[in-house]
């Protein structure tokens, strides 16, 4: 039979023909680096941690592939992570000696930029929106590809350097609050820009950029208050492979959850009534600071536990500030921001993102403890909040799914999913303790 041009699968060729040169290029050099780690710490490696180093080339170069703008920003960022690292030349105290380490790629240094980074990002995005200007958006979308840049060379880098102190201290920087905190600003930044990108916005970035700016405001404070972003050593029930896959499965979830509380948000600000935006936004939240420092001072809580609070209330008020601000300005905003389609399209997609990834890790969080406690399941608040979480956004999609949930309820679902999320993510740490206390503030 001849195939005519009526029959349009015809016409389509095989996801591998489609790629460029540029494409093979970008894999082949992500297999030579894999090959290259493996060759010279092989020896340091268990078996699951070469599998995880190689199954990371597939991986990666995938993303690279569907994702075009992540092949450049890879490879900007294996430049200089690796010129870092050059520089160092073994030695620690190089990072105080030599000018490009000591104010731009430390991983400090590049730590404090991408915070800089994110700010101004958020910023140029919101004089954008308000101003109605595209030149404030395009600036705020580089500014936070820059951030971006500088914070995952800044982890590449921070993983050195904890081999530098000690070969028994060395380990992947995602084992304490500072660094989650940051592996949270970025897994959300760059889910912003694809969705950015994928449907051809910048309305989108003002709201989820403000997250990840108040995450950044709070990894500051902590990092002022507690000095934590010293390298420190691991504590026994981090020393695991399986942190290497858990923790950034975890924290898929968490950026997915939090940019599609913010879109919620926005969908609220366009669509919502002002009067109960005022309510639930702004006298809500801020009775809860009242409730929680009530019974942070009134009981015999610890030190550590008031000074947490104090900080966790001053990052809730930060918010109430901007809702409040962001609701004075409703009128001006709305006619600015995507229609109803394109946010809940968006928050359905980062949900459905989110969840697989949170159900993965709390799987591998299954395994990883029975590994360390003998038990896959033991009730912890942790983890009992982790189920929480997970049974949230599985009734959210099942109602999306079966029962058509759109509108307003969908919205307020998801903001107040945050909520819920933050609990289990900084909540459980503050007030709870259990098997998971080496996570606490």
């Amino acid at each position: 039979m001849e195939i005519t041009q009526n029959q349009p699968y015809a016409a389509t060729p095989g996801y591998f023909r489609r790629l460029s040169a540029f494409d093979w290029l970008f894999g082949l050099a992500l297999l030579a680096g894999a090959l290259f780690g493996l060759n010279r710490y092989g020896a340091y490696m268990d078996g699951y941690e070469k599998a995880i180093l190689l199954l990371s080339v597939p991986t990666f170069a995938a993303l690279g592939w569907h994702w075009k703008p992540m092949r450049g920003l890879m490879l900007a960022m294996a430049v200089l992570a690796l010129g870092a690292i050059a520089m160092y030349g073994g030695e620690l105290a190089a990072g105080e000696k030599r000018f490009w380490l000591r104010y731009m790629l430390s991983s400090q240094s590049a730590i404090l930029w991408m915070s800089v980074f994110f700010f101004l990002s958020t910023l140029f995005y919101w004089i954008g929106l308000v101003a109605r200007s595209s030149a404030g958006g395009a600036i705020g979308a580089r500014l936070c590809w820059g951030g971006l840049l500088l914070g995952w060379t800044a982890m590449m880098v921070r993983w050195y350097e904890s081999y530098l102190i000690g070969p028994d201290v060395g380990h992947i920087p995602i084992s304490n609050l500072y660094e989650v905190f940051i592996l949270f600003c970025l897994i959300t930044a760059m889910f912003h820009l694809y969705y950015e990108g994928r449907y051809a916005t910048r309305q989108l970035g003002p709201f989820v950029m403000l997250i990840v700016s108040a995450a950044v405001g709070f990894l500051l404070w902590y990092t002022v208050t507690r000095d934590a972003h010293e390298i420190q050593p691991l504590v026994p029930a981090l020393q695991s492979w399986w942190m290497k896959i858990h923790v950034p499965a975890n924290f898929i979830g968490y950026g997915t959850f939090a940019l599609a509380a913010m879109l919620g948000w926005a969908f609220l600000l366009k669509y919502e009534r002002p009067r109960t935006m005022w309510i639930w936004l702004v006298a809500v939240p801020l009775g809860f600071i009242a409730i929680m420092n009530l019974v942070a001072f009134v009981t015999d809580a610890s030190e550590a536990i008031r000074n947490s609070t104090l900080g966790t209330s001053k990052f809730i008020l930060g918010l109430v500030v901007l809702f409040a601000v962001t609701n004075l300005l409703r009128n001006r905003l709305a006619e600015r921001i995507p229609d109803a389609e394109v946010l809940e399209d968006i928050m359905y997609k980062s949900i459905s993102a989110g969840f697989a990834f949170f159900t993965i890790a709390t799987i591998l969080g299954a395994l990883w403890a029975a590994e360390a406690w003998g038990g896959y399941w033991s009730w912890d608040p942790k983890e009992t909040w982790a189920l929480i979480v997970w049974l949230n956004y599985a009734a959210w999609l099942h109602m999306r799914l079966m029962s058509g949930l759109r509108g307003r309820v969908g919205a307020w679902w998801a903001l107040v999913g945050l909520v819920v999320t933050t609990f289990a993510f900084m909540g459980v740490n503050m007030f709870l303790s259990g098997l998971h206390s080496y996570g606490e503030l």
